[in-house]
């Protein structure tokens, strides 16, 4: 039978979790979509995982529990799966799968776009060199994120990540220009306070009038999961290549994700790898990770912000490790900062943004920007060895430089990496308040920066009160 022709295939053999299997099927292939008609009526949807020896292996997004083998019927659509995509989904709220949740109707003139993407030709890519400006201090000085970028946060379970990506959703903004700027928001597996929470938070700022939300519930579908970075990015990729906007893509939790990859391939019965995922995870995550950037002659951008969890906060897990592979750097959030109530509990020291150095100082944010950033790194590392050396030996025995960078070092956690989840600091701001620091400490502690930058910024700050929050 040819699915061409509109015919069906009723020769299930298995239908059990997530998975059927089809017999004797003829020119199907990978990821072509398939509808399944159930002996109720009802219609679910599916993709092909794998054909061989005339036999199909397919998805349904649905699950498969309740699925007759003798009453199901399975017809190819000789389509992989596909998005109606328009500039009207900002301001939309959608399900994982792309449908409405938010009591309105799709566009009817979208644009139906296949949701698997194609790749950019690497010779095409433009190197990214210019900021979007997040609003938090520690990650537009020390971690720049740059359009075109993908940089992760690396976070932990009851760390405030969501916080901070609803933060980021809301503020986020390209740095003096009238250029079209947009946020798409998914959400993968979460639970129904934290979706509530995302959506109230922008629609409370009006930040959700320039944003696309995609929301997969932890009660929907794991299925869905698999698929929903994937209708995101592909209407980042039409916002961005189409329409010319430079978007922000923010996709929570990647860890779910690729819990409900290692979830199916052990339902299809696939030798696992490192920890139960897939041999494959890396090229799967890649998949996703790649689906930004920018291209010579486009003048819009895709810039990622991934969001994973990592397990037992181990950072040599699968999920950060092969993550930190394929994107130019990482946010980490610490527990111990968590701990001393710093909001956001990003430490600077294991963070990294590979390719700031190409996209900040002169015209793009300030001349000093760069040795700021050096400094602040420089400075901040010493602390940790002075705040051990003080527990062996007592503060008072301590020298006069190294009491004054530990009082830097508190006042850097308490008054520049903290700042409140409704404020938004200008780079100009967090350079200001950075130099402010650094009048805690001894001119001569400060190799980082030019002689020049030294007269025209610094000022001591010795009787400074560290604890005063900006």
């Amino acid at each position: 039978m040819s699915h061409q022709n509109g015919r069906m295939y009723r020769d299930l053999r298995r239908a059990g979790g997530p998975i059927i299997v089809v017999e004797r099927v003829a020119d199907a292939a990978y990821g072509e979509l398939v509808e399944i008609l159930c002996g109720d009526g009802a219609v679910r949807r599916g993709t092909v995982l794998d054909i061989s020896n005339e036999r199909a292996v397919i998805q349904v997004f649905e699950g498969a529990q309740g699925l007759s083998l003798r009453g199901t019927s399975v017809r190819f659509l000789g389509k992989s799966l596909e998005f109606s995509v328009s500039a009207e989904l900002l301001g939309r709220v959608l399900s994982g799968a792309g449908r409405p949740l938010d009591g309105m109707a799709l566009p009817f003139d979208g644009s139906t776009r296949g949701i698997y993407g194609s790749a950019i030709n690497p010779v095409m890519r433009d190197y990214p060199r210019d900021v979007i400006e997040t609003g938090v201090s520690v990650i537009d000085v020390m971690d720049t994120l740059v359009r075109g970028q993908k940089l992760p946060i690396f976070s932990g379970n009851g760390l405030p990540h969501n916080e901070l990506a609803a933060q980021i959703a809301r503020q986020a903004r390209i740095r003096g220009s009238e250029e079209k700027f947009a946020v798409v928001f998914a959400a993968m597996g979460v639970k129904h306070d934290d979706a509530a929470f995302f959506r109230e938070e922008l629609e409370r700022t009006g930040a959700l009038h320039n944003a696309a939300m995609f929301l997969n519930l932890a009660s929907d579908p794991p299925e869905e999961r698999l698929v929903t970075p994937r209708f995101a990015l592909t209407l980042a990729e039409y916002l961005a290549f189409d329409e010319d906007y430079h978007v922000l893509v923010i996709l929570t939790d990647m860890t779910n994700y690729c819990e409900a990859l290692r979830e199916m391939t052990s339902a299809r019965g696939e030798v696992p790898s490192r920890k139960g995922y897939p041999g494959y995870l890396y090229s799967d995550l890649a998949e996703i990770y790649e689906r930004c950037g920018r291209v010579k002659g486009a003048k819009g951008s895709i810039t990622q912000l991934p969001i994973l969890t990592m397990p037992n906060d181990d950072i040599t897990h699968p999920i950060p490790d092969l993550t930190g592979y394929i994107t130019e750097g990482q946010i980490v959030l610490d527990r111990e900062l968590h701990q001393k109530n710093v909001y956001p509990p990003i430490n600077p020291l294991p963070s990294l943004s590979r390719i700031m150095k190409d996209a900040i100082g002169g015209e793009r944010t300030r001349a000093d920007h760069a040795d700021v950033a050096n400094q602040l790194y420089s400075s901040y590392a010493q602390v940790g060895n002075i705040r051990s050396l003080a527990a062996i030996v007592g503060a008072d025995e301590l020298t006069d430089s190294d009491q004054r960078h530990l009082r830097f070092g508190d006042a850097f956690e308490t008054r520049f990496v903290t700042q409140a989840q409704d404020a938004r600091r200008t780079i100009e701001d967090s350079l200001t308040l950075a130099w402010d620091l650094l009048g805690l400490l001894p001119r001569d502690a400060l190799h980082r920066v030019s002689p020049d930058e030294l007269e025209q910024y610094y000022r001591v700050r010795g009787g400074a009160d560290e604890g005063e929050e900006a």
